[in-house]
């Protein structure tokens, strides 16, 4: 079953035969002495190699028999071996043989030892070697092996498959579970019927996942099994994201105390990266628990420990508080109840065959079998009668360990009979008995190549029982095509399959290491792993009484309304920085803008609309104006409503009863316009502003600048000529009046036909530094340079009436009321001037809307109340107070009184002239108006008086 032709053995790399060239010699010695190995004859032989002893310490290479993990799997073979051996079903007249060796937990060691399964395609000459007795000895025919069972740990596995992949060996495997041995073009001899550690991270990385932990350390043991294990589990959780890696520390094969203390310091380091993903072997995991003791960490640490830990009491006994709440991890399995009777029945009398039993009963109940034993820590004697070696020619031979394994070996020219007395000690009764977790998978291992070979047998054999020609020599190719091909129930009941890598379907069951209900610590099975996880959190414990599950996470969440901002190369790292200003939290990493009318709400999770204002009936802010609109209209209409009482009166004529009423007309709408600035906005409303806006002041200002005009010309005329100046009559005045407030009315109508009027919301007008202080503004479409052009007209009316007001300064108030007008025009000239810097500079305040609405419309009530009071209010006085003064003077003609006013006016100003004060002229009341030409006109004195 191996390659016989060249051909199939120059494809190897050269590299390897080097090796093997070099081994040689050690083949050789194996063959001859192989004092660790288990030989039992049959029809085909399977190999297996078993972790028997630990690694040896101070150069030696192998250290203490291992109970569990050694012969417990070792026992699992052999028992494998004869169920099918005595099964007529499976494999009918084949019998199965062994060759098992001891790897002594040591890869290197391990390969030495793989070389006796190419015994029998190595040719080698043994002429000089002969037995203690100088005799040539007796060498058993070296068997040919089929199939290898094993090995354990990964580091070995992938060591042991290099060497047997040269000879087509197929290989299975009980125990690894390296990532790397998944690799069908490097390891294609190889298979195993636990699945691969990708699938074990994978379920790790699940299990983290559902903690809510995103920043672990891991641990691994040097080697295959825990580097290569880690760096599944690095690689899916990058794969996956949200997950952290913090440390990242590899214990070393020759490890010391010092080096499991630094490595408790250094996961101290990230205090917060509680949870510690574990990838070690056993002697390691107890290393790393000592020293969590050491430190007084006890607690502190959130163990995941791989399928190595699983379910193992002898990894943690006397640690139990230290390894308290760790989650474990084993392939899915099941008690093999008939192991358990076989081995429980082992004795040292009906267990020959294995050759460490009786070192393995010593370690198992304490004692010692003979004083030559090499367990030191015990006097205690085990209850043997005997142990006997019976030659041809002595009867009882005492014997000792090391000479019944070299018989089991070598049978020199003198034969041997050996046998044990049986103690009284019993497995399960005298000591503790608990079927070690891999037992169900050396089993397996052992059917698959069982039920391969029936396979091939049925194929290559179809007439003929047992092995045959063409089966013997069908070849490792032929037999791993059977083996990955195999589906079966296996000891647990589940299937037995292979993928095209060789690796079985991932199946495992969760444990936490926990207090049961009579607080004795326990392996609870709390959940199970078959590509989807299934966790019973409720059924968890934590160390500390804790009763959450513990964090571990290297920031904490940020608050609603904050984002994180990640550390680099670390995404689970985080700063938490606060979304400001109008920026809601849009993630958990960014914050964004709201829109224009919106602003974050309260936990910034999100926008709300921005409340809606306007300036309201019952605020401070339109309460003033309001009230000095009411005053304003009340008062003009009194006073319009006397004029229209006292209508043909000299006060009422002589103060221009056409212009006084467009005049107070204007004066009315200046106080209206009040409450239409203040009203809801809304598309008429908006329209009246515009039309009200400019148009109250401009009709006031064009009367009282048609009355200014007037006057100036008057008197100005008169200067030059005894005739009066044209447009002086109540039709030509209304006429110019008219024309001026035309003016306004034509830019109404153009800014309507440019930009209709419409209603708007201003967000930008009260957007405070606040958010929550945002509002929005309900007002017309108006802006300020809108206002002030509409308002541009009437104050250039109001200044060229303040002009006139001032050339008319000088004319006697006896014959008109030119000052009257022009300390209105002053007192409205510095309202206006007031308004101005008070509207443009608070253009950027938050109560803008207000401060602006109340400016314009007191601004407006003042220059309405200046004139209606200056000007109106003494002759509505005198027309009630003082009726005996409205009546009507004395006509005189136009040349007459603009000469005495002219006079008045001179004398005014030149007092010294006149002895005594005598400054005043009188008025001519005797001069004749006969005297003047028919053609004069005479102009009433009330009529120049306005």
């Amino acid at each position: 079953m191996f390659p016989n032709d060249k051909g199939d053995m120059a494809c190897f790399p050269w590299r390897v035969f080097w090796i093997i060239q070099a081994l040689v010699d050690v083949t050789l010695s194996q063959e001859i002495y192989a004092p660790h190995s288990i030989r039992i004859e049959g029809d085909l032989t399977l190999g297996g190699l078993f972790p028997v002893h630990a690694r040896g310490v101070s150069g030696e290479p192998c250290g203490d028999i291992k109970k569990e993990n050694g012969i417990h799997r070792l026992e699992a073979m052999l028992y494998a071996l004869d169920q099918i051996n005595s099964d007529d079903e499976l494999l009918p007249n084949i019998t199965l043989g062994a060759r098992v060796l001891d790897t002594c937990s040591r890869d290197t060691y391990a390969l030495e030892q793989s070389l006796t399964f190419v015994q029998a395609l190595i040719q080698k000459d043994t002429s000089d070697v002969r037995c203690t007795n100088g005799e040539p000895p007796v060498f058993v025919k070296p068997e040919k092996v089929v199939g290898v069972i094993g090995a354990s740990a990964s580091s070995v596995s992938i060591m042991v498959a290099n060497i047997l992949r040269l000879f087509q060996i197929p290989q299975i495997s009980y125990a690894s579970t390296a990532p790397e041995l998944s690799d069908d073009r490097r390891y294609d001899f190889f298979s195993r019927v636990v699945p691969p550690d990708s699938f074990q991270a994978q379920a790790m990385v699940d299990i983290v996942k559902l903690m809510g932990w995103n920043y672990v350390s891991t641990v691994a043991s040097e080697g295959s099994y825990g580097e290569k294990g880690v760096e599944a589990f690095m690689q899916i959780s990058r794969e996956a994201g949200g997950l952290c890696i913090a440390q990242s520390l590899k214990i070393p094969h020759d490890h010391k105390q010092a080096d499991f203390d630094k490595i408790i310091r250094q996961l101290l380091d990230t205090p917060r990266a509680r949870a510690v993903i574990i990838f070690a072997y056993d002697e390691d995991i107890r290393g790393i628990l000592n020293a969590t003791k050491r430190a007084d960490q006890v607690g502190h640490f959130l163990w995941i420990g791989s399928d190595s830990w699983g379910a193992k009491n002898s990894t943690i006994q006397g640690l139990e508080d230290a390894a308290m709440g760790a989650i474990t991890i084993l392939p899915k399995r099941a008690i093999v109840q008939g192991f358990d009777t076989y081995f429980m029945s082992r004795t040292l009398e009906n267990n020959r065959r294995n050759v460490w039993f009786a070192e393995f009963w010593e370690e198992n109940f304490n004692c010692k079998l003979m004083s030559s034993s090499k367990k030191e820590d015990t006097s205690r004697k085990c209850t043997v009668f005997g142990l006997f070696n019976r030659g041809p020619d002595q009867q009882h031979q005492a014997t000792t360990p090391s000479t019944l394994q070299h018989s089991q070996d070598i049978i020199c020219s003198r034969g041997y009979d050996l046998g044990w007395a049986e103690g009284q000690e019993r497995i399960g009764i005298d000591s503790h008995y608990e079927q070690e977790g891999k037992v169900q998978f050396v089993i397996d291992a052992v059917y698959a190549m069982a039920h391969a070979l029936h396979n091939m047998q049925k194929d290559l054999c179809p007439d003929q029982s047992g092995v045959c020609g063409e089966m013997e020599h069908a070849g490792g190719k032929k037999l791993l095509k059977y083996i990955r091909s195999v589906s079966f129930n296996g000891s647990a009941g589940t299937s037995v399959t292979f993928n095209r890598n060789g690796d079985a379907p991932g199946r495992y069951d969760l444990f936490q290491y926990q207090m049961n209900i009579n607080s004795t610590p326990i392996y609870k099975v709390i959940g199970q792993w078959t590509e989807t996880l299934k966790l019973r959190l409720n059924e968890m414990q934590w160390p500390n009484g804790e009763m959450e599950i513990p964090i571990s996470v290297c920031s904490l969440p940020c608050k609603t309304g904050q984002r994180k901002k990640i550390v680099k190369g670390m995404p689970c790292c985080w700063h938490c920085e606060p979304c400001d200003g109008y920026q809601y939290q849009f993630d958990e990493t960014s914050c964004k803008l709201c829109a224009y009318n919106m602003h974050p709400n309260a936990n910034r999770t999100g926008c709300q609309p921005i409340p809606i204002v306007k300036l309201e009936w019952h605020s401070p802010w339109a309460i003033i104006p309001v009230f000095l609109a009411m005053l304003g209209i009340i008062a003009t209409i009194f006073v319009m409503a006397t004029f229209i009482r006292y209508n043909d009166t000299p006060i009422v004529r002589a103060s221009g009863r056409e212009l006084s009423y467009v005049l107070l007309t204007g004066i009315f709408l200046c106080y209206i316009i009040t409450f239409v600035m203040i009203a809801m906005p809304d598309i008429a409303v908006c329209s009246f502003r515009r039309i009200f806006l400019g148009l109250g002041m401009c009709i006031s200002y064009a009367a009282l600048l048609t009355k200014t005009n007037r006057i100036y010309r008057i008197f100005e005329e008169g200067k030059k000529s005894v005739s009066p100046p044209k447009l002086i009559s109540p039709t030509s005045q209304l006429a110019i009046t008219s024309s001026l407030i035309s003016v306004q009315l034509l830019g109404v109508l153009i800014w309507f036909g440019v930009d209709p009027p419409n209603t708007i919301i201003d967000y930008d007008e009260q957007k405070t530094i606040n958010p929550d202080k945002a509002q929005g503004v309900l007002k017309c479409d108006i802006t300020d340079l809108q206002i002030i052009c509409s308002l541009g007209y009437s104050i250039l009316l109001m200044v060229t009436c303040t002009i006139y007001a001032i050339k008319t300064r000088g004319v006697p108030e006896n014959f008109n009321e030119a000052k009257p007008i022009g300390f209105t025009m002053y007192t409205t000239c510095i309202v206006w001037l007031a308004f101005i810097p008070i509207f443009f500079g608070t253009a950027q305040s938050a109560e803008k809307l207000y401060i602006q609405t109340t400016t314009l419309t007191i601004s407006m009530n003042l220059s309405a109340s200046v004139a209606l009071g200056m000007l109106y209010m003494p002759k509505v006085y005198v027309i009630i107070f003082h009726p005996e003064l409205n009546v009507q003077k004395r006509k005189r003609s136009f040349k007459a009184v603009v000469t005495a006013a002219t006079m008045t006016s001179r004398l005014s100003h030149k007092p010294s002239d006149r002895p005594n004060g005598e400054a005043k002229t009188e008025l001519c009341e005797n001069v004749d108006p006969n005297s003047l030409a028919a053609k004069k006109k005479y102009v009433s004195y009330n009529d120049l008086v306005i």
